[in-house]
């Protein structure tokens, strides 16, 4: 059987972190994955192991998808060559600044990576999806996109996008064969960078963290039975939400600062 008659399962950002997470979580259910990220987070010798390790198949494609460019020349590597019946748009970006001395840079590639890259990505492989006879999308938003916040204006409002994004586009698509799901994790101690900034934030930072692999399977297990809302931290949100906004932007705003001005 070539690639055009298996399937696959796609996964952004699969190098490390939560992704990574998800491609061993896939490998061990038998599904065969395509594996995307930046170039240098050793994708070749990640798909050997899985391939030896769980007896699936997989493909891999390095590139920069905060490029819009890039997403297009993905897409349509993937449509030539796969069916693809499963899309994790995983792949995010964030961090905390002032916002007045945020570069143009810093703030594009959130938007163009978290909003833009998701949305194309989306759309030009959703054809491919919905040829198939049960298909399944997962979207990475985050419980900040609950909770604007100074320091970390953009990130939180990016992720705003993706739920809303989400829950849209499974009520358009119900009448297809492609559902689609979006999980809201908290912080996940994936990296040294993240684990210190979390750190700084003190109870507040600490209250939403979560081991990236007890989400990925917590994820694809509420991606197949169809939960439209995946909630990791539901005692963190609930607590959240019973903060009032008035309170809870200060707060949040107060303990993200502590990171940018330690």
């Amino acid at each position: 059987m070539n690639a055009k008659e298996k399937k696959y399962a796609l996964v952004t950002g699969a190098g490390k972190g939560l992704g990574k997470a998800f491609v061993y979580e896939l490998a061990k259910r038998g599904i065969n994955i395509i594996l995307v990220s930046l170039p240098g987070e050793n994708l070749k010798d990640l798909s050997s192991d899985l391939e030896s390790t769980y007896s699936i198949v997989t493909a891999y494609y390095e590139t920069d998808l905060s490029v819009g460019s890039n997403v297009i020349a993905l897409s349509e590597w993937v449509n030539k060559h796969f069916n693809v019946y499963m899309l994790i748009n995983n792949a995010g970006t964030g961090g905390s600044r002032r916002f007045a001395e945020a570069s143009v840079e810093y703030i594009n590639q959130i938007i163009q990576l978290n909003v833009t890259a998701t949305s194309l990505l989306t759309h030009q492989l959703l054809p491919n999806l919905i040829r198939q006879k049960q298909a399944y999308i997962l979207n990475v938003s985050s419980l900040a996109a609950f909770t604007p916040m100074g320091y970390k204006t953009v990130y939180p409002a990016s992720k705003t996008f993706i739920h809303s994004f989400s829950r849209g586009l499974n009520e358009e698509l119900r009448d297809t064969s492609v559902f689609v799901s979006v999980v809201n994790p908290g912080a996940m101690r994936t990296n040294p960078e993240i684990t210190a900034r979390v750190d700084k934030q003190g109870f507040l930072g600490k209250l939403t963290l979560i081991d990236p692999d007890k989400a990925a399977a917590r994820c694809i297990a509420g991606l197949l039975r169809k939960d439209s809302v995946i909630m990791l931290n539901p005692i963190s949100w609930l607590v959240l939400s019973l903060i009032p906004i008035w309170l809870r932007l200060p707060l949040m705003t107060n303990a993200v600062k502590k990171e940018v001005c330690a």
